[in-house]
């Protein structure tokens, strides 16, 4: 999917004496959006904007050991061992030592021929991540301001991780101008080696740069246009950020001293086997424990107290991403931990004051939000037309943010509709939900709108589910409610066979709940998302 960027200039960061100009330069393709202000504490800022950038650079997939020298010699011992077997030391000694040396001859000078072509191919790469290091990395922030705050948000190489940088305006001081929206900014590892140059004793301007927008020719120098071409999946994960943050959470408070005693436990220890995992012990009114495996080793955090009404023990793994949250640690007041489930995705939030930092990671570093996390099948799915859809859309727009609750106050409309519209919009990357303050944001991820054609259904099993509904393959059996949650028996053919679903939807119209015995729920439960046949059935019972 391909994203057209045109910046004018470049942002950067500039000190004259004893003040601090940083400036973010916006994608004059979109609408204005700008900003331009003060700093009240330019060291946590550019604290939490370097864990912003710990986030982009983020890439823990396996990458394999290069194993070709080995392969090389390994090809050329097997010769002389295969030489050695056959040949009779006594008999040919002379003529096995002369081939040998003959051989050796041969790979000097093959070494020789294909060194320069190495030393190059090394020197490349090696000038990229000194000199061009964002060919290494495409994938620019997206910066967007409201009448409440101002928040930056980004997604890693790996597409596991996410980050959120929200600053309210108490961040900042002498606020002159600004625009409400959405943009892409102009972003480069040599402006993150900038930051790390900005003192306390300096005034720091801080300006997402509104000249930029001013009236210019076509043919100006000054202009620098990027075509960035990111695939579905990137974008398709991106969308599911919302859609989870939505999901029924267990979540407490950790003193930053717990976090910090976390990340100390994985930097004295490293992993040998499996499983490597975070266990949390959750008792209710009780402190806090987590559980190392495979060390066994246990840490129980008496600052940070469990409050939820259940005993659960869960599991997360891809735990190593979580020292995106070091440099947080000394201006962190405290952090919120959300958990989904074992193997589902867990939100980390970072109190600082005036900002707030979330990062959002998947079940483990390969399982990236785009592959399995289908989330999105599980958030609320009531029937909304398009003319009640675009009224919630532009009463929440006229606003910029809401939460659902005053907007269905507001309107008139019942909470579940407004949730499942904006749910809707969500899933075009138009909306954004901020879990911290539970309220709905409007969003645009890009400047024009997002080829739904290709991302109408964001996996296989919702492709599928809605063949079977088209086919008529769905019949229910019972529709029982109580205690303020449906529960739905159906059955659903598919290939000659016929497959038992049961789910369970709540009062907000989510899936809190399901089970299917075919082949794919058995294996995985829901911590991927529900099978088709649950989504059928869930679509036959909303229709």
């Amino acid at each position: 999917m391909e994203f057209n960027y045109k910046f004018k200039g470049n942002s950067g960061v500039h000190s004259i004496g004893d003040k601090t100009a940083m400036s973010f330069v916006p994608d004059l393709n979109r609408e204005p959006t700008f900003f331009v202000s003060k700093l009240r504490d330019s060291l946590n800022f550019r604290e939490a904007m370097s864990a912003l950038h710990d986030v982009v650079v983020s890439d823990m997939t396996f990458k394999p050991k290069d194993k070709s020298d080995y392969k090389t010699w390994l090809s050329s011992q097997e010769e002389i061992w295969l030489a050695k077997l056959v040949a009779d030391q006594e008999k040919h000694q002379e003529q096995y030592d002369r081939v040998q040396k003959e051989l050796h001859h041969i790979n000097t000078i093959e070494n020789k021929l294909v060194k320069p072509y190495y030393d190059a191919q090394s020197k490349y790469f090696n000038y990229l991540y000194t000199n061009d290091y964002d060919k290494w990395f495409v994938l620019d922030p997206v910066i967007t301001v409201h009448p409440d705050e101002l928040f930056f948000e980004c997604f890693s190489q790996d597409e596991s991780s996410y980050g959120k940088l929200s600053c309210s305006y108490d961040t900042f001081k002498d606020i002159e101008e600004h625009s409400y929206g959405t943009t892409n900014i102009d972003y480069s590892y040599a402006l993150y080696n900038e930051f790390q140059k900005i003192r306390d004793y300096k005034e720091t301007s801080f300006q997402i740069d509104p000249s930029g927008f001013e009236v210019q020719t076509e043919l100006a120098d000054d202009f620098k246009e990027e075509k960035i071409d990111l695939p579905d999946s990137w974008v398709r994960g991106f969308l599911q950020i919302s859609s989870a943050m939505t999901m029924q959470k267990s979540s407490f408070r950790l003193h930053p001293m717990d976090m910090y005693n976390i990340l100390l436990m994985l930097k004295r220890n490293r992993e040998r086997n499996s499983p490597r995992s975070l266990r949390f012990i959750l008792e209710p009114d009780k402190p806090v424990e987590v559980l190392f495996e495979p060390w066994g080793k246990k840490l129980t955090f008496r600052r940070s107290i469990y409050r939820g009404k259940t005993s659960q023990e869960i599991r997360i793994w891809g735990r190593r991403r979580l020292f995106i949250l070091e440099r947080l640690l000394p201006i962190a007041k405290s952090f919120k931990v959300s958990l989904l489930g074992s193997g589902m995705p867990s939100f980390w939030e970072a109190d600082l004051g005036s900002m707030h930092f979330t990062l959002g990671l998947s079940g483990w570093s390969a399982n990236d939000w785009s592959a399995s996390a289908n989330f999105d099948l599980m958030s609320p799915r009531a029937t909304v037309d398009s003319l009640t859809s675009q009224k919630i859309f532009d009463a929440l727009s006229k606003n910029h943010v809401e939460s659902s609750l005053s907007l269905s106050k507001r309107l008139g409309v019942e909470k579940p509709i407004i949730e499942s519209a904006l749910g809707i919009y969500a899933q075009q990357g138009r909306v954004l939900y901020d879990m911290h303050k539970e309220t709905y944001r409007v969003r645009e991820l890009s400047a024009d709108p997002l080829p739904m054609d290709r991302l109408k259904f964001s996996n296989e099993k919702e492709d599928k589910a809605s063949q079977l509904v088209l086919e008529n393959m769905v019949t229910l059996k019972k529709v029982s409610t109580q205690d303020r949650q449906t529960q739905i028996d159906g059955l659903v053919s598919e290939n000659s066979k016929t497959y038992n679903t049961m789910l369970v939807i709540d009062s907000e119209m989510k899936l809190k709940d399901g089970s299917c015995d075919c082949r794919y729920f058995l294996h995985n439960r829901l911590h991927k998302g529900p099978c088709e046949h649950i989504l059928a059935t869930r679509i036959v019972w909303s229709q």
